[in-house]
This record gives C-alpha cells, sequence and structure tokens, in this order.
C-alpha cells in the first residue's frame, strides 16, 4: 500500500464517508446487509487470519474503514445490537474449527502407532511443557520488541525452569517405550488453532507456531467470543424489548437488524414501483396499439364504403346511359318520311 493509500484509509477510518463532503465509494450505509457487522466490531476472521495458512480469503460482505468509522459515530447514540450478530459469525467460525480439531484428532489416532495410556500421559506432559515455553518465549520477545526489558528478562528466566522440567519428562517418556518406537513423530493437534505439532519440535519452532499471525489470530476470535457471549443472552433481551417497543409506536432507538430490515423493505418497494411503473408504460403502449389499429380499421371500413358507393354510382350511370340509347333506338324504327321526288315518281306510275 501506498502512502498516499495508507493516508486515505487513515482519514477513512478517522471521519467515516462523509470526509471532504464526499460519499462512500461503495453506493451503501454501515446498516445495510451487504456491510460484514462482525468488521464493524473489528472481529471478522476474513480480516484477522488474512496472510496466513488459514487464509479465508476475501469475506463475501463489504469491508471498509469509512462505514466502521460510521458505525461508531452513529453507535454513540443509537444501539444497533450488531454484537448479537457478532457473537452468531464468530460461533458458527469456531464451531467449524472444532470440528477440524477433532477430525485430525481422528486421522492422528488411526495413523500413529497406538501406545499405552501411561505412555500416552507422559507424551502429553512433554507438549504440554513445549508448548508452555513456546508460548511464553513468543510473549518474551514481544514484550523486549516493545521496550519492556524488566519484563521479558523474567519470562527468560521462567522459561529456563520449565526447560529443566521438560527434559525430565522427555527422559521419563523415552525410558516408558522401545527406542525405535520413541523415534517415531508424536504428533498433537493445538487446540486453539488446530495446527499440528511435533513432541520433538525444538523451543524456535514452537515459539514461531505461539507467536505467529495465525496462532494469536485465533486467540483473538476465541477471546472475543468469549466476551461477547457473557452478555449474549441479556443483550438479545434487550433487543426484543426494544422490537416490541417499535411495534407499539413508542418512541424508541433502532435496532441493527430492524434497519437492515428498512433498508431491505426500501429496496423491495422501490423495484415495486419501478414494475408497476413499467407495466402502466407496458399497458399504455399496448392501449396505443390497439387504437391505432382500430383507426386503421375504420380507415380501412370507409375506403371500401367509399369504394362500394364509387361502384354502385357508375352502375347506376351506366343503366341510364344503356336505357338512353334503347329510347333512341326504338325512334329510329319507324318509317321515315319519303322525300318528295319519291313521292312524284310514284304518282306518275300510278298514272301509267
Amino acid at each position: 500500500m501506498s502512502a498516499h493509500e495508507q493516508m486515505r484509509a487513515m482519514l477513512d477510518q478517522l471521519m467515516g464517508t462523509a470526509r471532504n463532503g464526499e460519499s462512500d465509494r461503495h453506493g451503501v450505509k454501515f446498516y445495510d446487509d451487504s456491510v460484514c457487522k462482525s468488521f464493524l466490531l473489528q472481529c471478522c476472521p476474513h480480516e484477522i487470519l488474512s496472510s496466513t495458512r488459514m487464509d479465508l480469503g476475501e469475506c463475501p460482505k463489504i469491508h471498509d474503514l469509512a462505514l466502521r468509522a460510521d458505525y461508531e459515530i452513529a453507535s454513540k447514540t443509537k444501539d444497533y445490537f450488531y454484537d448479537i450478530d457478532a457473537t452468531e459469525h464468530l460461533e458458527a467460525f469456531i464451531a467449524d474449527c472444532d470440528r477440524r480439531t477433532t477430525a485430525a484428532k481422528q486421522r492422528l489416532a488411526e495413523t500413529q502407532e497406538e501406545l499405552s495410556a501411561e505412555v500416552t500421559e507422559k507424551a502429553n506432559a512433554v507438549h504440554e511443557l513445549a508448548e508452555q515455553i513456546g508460548q511464553k518465549l513468543a510473549r518474551a520477545e514481544a514484550l523486549g520488541e516493545e521496550g519492556m526489558v524488566e519484563e521479558s528478562v523474567k519470562l527468560m528466566g521462567e522459561i529456563d525452569e520449565l526447560r529443566k522440567k521438560k527434559a525430565i519428562a522427555e527422559q521419563d517418556y523415552r525410558n516408558s517405550m522401545p527406542a525405535s518406537s520413541y523415534q517415531q513423530q508424536k504428533l498433537r493437534v493445538c487446540e486453539v488453532c488446530s495446527a499440528y505439532l511435533g513432541i520433538h519440535d525444538n523451543d524456535r519452532r514452537l515459539a514461531d507456531h505461539f507467536g505467529g499471525k495465525l496462532h494469536l489470530g485465533f486467540i483473538t476470535i476465541r477471546e472475543k467470543l468469549t466476551e461477547l457471549k457473557k452478555t449474549v443472552d441479556k443483550r438479545r433481551e434487550e433487543r426484543g424489548a426494544s422490537e416490541r417497543e417499535r411495534s407499539s409506536g413508542r418512541r424508541h432507538y433502532v435496532g441493527g437488524r430492524e434497519l437492515d430490515r428498512r433498508a431491505r423493505r426500501h429496496r423491495e418497494s422501490a423495484r415495486d414501483r419501478d414494475g408497476r411503473h413499467k407495466d402502466d408504460r407496458e399497458r399504455g403502449d399496448k392501449e396505443r396499439d390497439r387504437t391505432e389499429k382500430d383507426r386503421d380499421r375504420g380507415d380501412k371500413e370507409r375506403d371500401r364504403e367509399r369504394e362500394r358507393d364509387r361502384k354502385r354510382s357508375r352502375s347506376r350511370s351506366r343503366s341510364r346511359h344503356e336505357n338512353s340509347r334503347e329510347r333512341s333506338r326504338g325512334h329510329d324504327t319507324r318509317e321515315p318520311r319519303r322525300s318528295r321526288s319519291h313521292r312524284s315518281s310514284s304518282r306518275d306510275h300510278r298514272r301509267d
């Protein structure tokens, strides 16, 4: 991340989405369903375990420091009950991790050489001492980096005592079984992060494990879950009372899930309005189409009627013309008047 990006992230975290008058880049508010509520409370496993062996990838919901700042500001005046959402999220995640731990133990029991109860107890004693050394060594190194030298030196003294106890426990474990079996790597599953630990791992290896981001991340998640579970029952009762108060119409603070529901109803009603407007537009278009079709049919009918009128008019005109011609031919059949010369010829012929 560049210096400019780091500065922007710091400003987002401090001032939220409204800094310098700009709107948030995702176009959502912190109470939308698409925003990770565990991230707002700084306990999302996707963020805590990023860049570790158990990296969960990108969270399916939105992570934005500016939205977290908005939530922190708004939560000072309203109770959103997001701790309940975070509790349910972390409970599901830890339950899944515990199932993986149980499965890993089962696989070890099936693949490793079965030991007697006495030898197993001695092996577990070595493991427990080794884990204590690794945890204290990681803590001592962290204190030294923070400048707390005296506390670091004190822990190193405790580590020396544990190393002595571990050496005795290892010798006791070695003497309780054949040398060939002792050379076999006896594994154990870490109860916190489900990683495999070997009975022959040295202090450096164990310190790297217990001081690593994966193990510390699981500690953070488990501690946060333990803290939330202390008050979750009471918080659920408070949320139920708040919802009953809202349903009765009295003045109240709006909880987080209610805001989520309101935002969802608002989006659904907006989609319904858009759908109704679209249907109205489609019905209007269909009605206009029907009107135009009716108009076209009327125009065609009038054209046909006019054509029929013209044909009838032409037919009557032809009939009158034919009748006139017939009458004219009737006058022409009468005997024409004889000419004067013809009449004289006739008289002369009679005298002869």
